[in-house]
C-alpha cells in the first residue's frame, strides 16, 4: 500500500537544495528509515549520478516499495531490512549517510546505534546529514515544536525532541565533525557533519 506524508512533500525541495551541494561526487548514499519512500524516489530522481539505498524496519517496507513502483527511477534501490540496534548492518560501507523525522522517534539507545552506525560506514569526508527538529543547549526553537516534544513523550516517554549538543556530541564520538546546521521549513534543522581522517567510531555504551 502506497503512503502519502504531506511533511515530506513540504520538505522535500529544501531538503534537496542541502542534498545537491553536499552529495556531489558521491556514489551512493544510505537513506535510514525511509518511511513512506516519498523522499527517496523524489532526491533520486533528481540526483541521478547516485544510487540511492533506502532502508527501515521491515514493516515499513511495502509502502517504500509502492513508492519506488511507482515512478521510481533507476537509481533507487528497494529497502534494506535495517533495525539499527542489530549488528552487522545490510551494508558496510556508504559514500554518505541520510536520515529524516528519524532521532524524536527512536529511543536514546537507539539514538546512540544508529549515529554509531553511520559513522562506521562512512570514509574520509563523507557526509552524515540528519533532518528534523533539535533543541538549543535545552531550549526549543518554537512553541510548535515544545508542543511536538510534548506529544511525542505522551506517546512513549522513550521519545522526544533531542539536543543539538547531544546530537553532535555522539557525531563527534563517532569520528565526525558539524560542518553546517541549516534552518529548514516547520522549525526543522538539517545537520550536517563530515567523516574525519583516522577517525575511529566509539561504540554506544551498553
Amino acid at each position: 500500500m502506497k503512503h502519502f506524508s504531506q511533511a515530506c512533500e513540504n520538505n522535500k525541495v529544501p531538503i534537496l537544495d542541502v542534498l545537491a551541494r553536499h552529495l556531489e561526487g558521491v556514489g551512493d548514499v544510505l537513506e535510514i528509515g525511509s518511511g513512506t519512500g516519498q523522499h527517496a524516489v523524489f532526491f533520486a530522481k533528481h540526483l541521478p549520478h547516485l544510487v540511492w539505498r533506502t532502508s527501515d524496519q521491515r514493516m515499513h517496507h511495502d509502502g517504500i516499495q509502492a513508492w519506488i513502483a511507482d515512478g521510481g527511477p533507476p537509481n533507487v534501490r528497494p529497502p534494506l531490512d535495517l533495525d539499527v540496534t542489530v549488528r552487522p548492518w545490510p551494508v558496510d560501507q556508504a559514500g554518505a549517510v541520510f536520515s529524516a523525522n528519524t532521532a524524536h522517534i527512536m529511543s536514546w539507545p537507539m539514538v546512540e546505534a544508529f549515529i554509531a552506525g553511520a559513522g562506521r560506514l562512512l570514509s574520509e569526508g563523507s557526509p552524515f546529514l540528519l533532518y528534523g527538529p533539535f533543541s538549543y543547549d535545552g531550549v526549543h526553537t518554537s512553541e510548535s515544536n515544545a508542543r511536538f516534544d510534548l506529544s511525542l513523550k505522551a506517546r512513549d516517554p522513550e521519545m522526544g525532541v533531542r539536543d543539538f549538543r547531544d546530537i553532535d556530541a555522539l557525531a563527534a564520538g563517532a569520528g565526525m565533525v558539524l560542518v553546517e546546521d541549516n534552518a529548514m521549513p516547520a522549525n526543522n534543522r538539517l545537520l550536517v557533519w563530515r567523516r574525519l581522517a583516522g577517525a575511529e567510531a566509539e561504540a554506544p555504551a551498553p
